[in-house]
């Protein structure tokens, strides 16, 4: 038989990826885009914000409110709208 499953180190892994400056940069970015588009009117009530060229990707300062389904569903893809295109950097 296999052995029994290890129990998540939830400490270790937030010290090693979310309590780093560039991620605690990144998650501030995300924050005030959804402050900036809730400012201007946008329903942001349950939708996400995303950027139009994703944060890991180059900082944008563009965003769009959309469904979290459609936000979440291209597993870190630009958009599918860019499928064969070169991107400027």
């Amino acid at each position: 038989m296999g052995s029994p499953p290890s129990k998540r180190n939830y400490r270790k892994e937030y010290d090693s990826f979310h309590a780093k400056p560039e991620q605690k940069k990144n998650r501030a970015a995300r924050n005030k885009a959804r402050r900036d588009a809730k400012a201007s009117g946008k329903n942001v009530v349950g939708k996400d914000v995303g950027h139009v060229k994703a944060l890991k990707h180059g900082h944008s300062t563009k965003t769009k409110v959309q469904s979290v389904r459609s936000n979440r569903s291209h597993g870190g893809k630009i958009s599918s709208g860019t499928k064969g295109k070169k991107l400027r950097r």
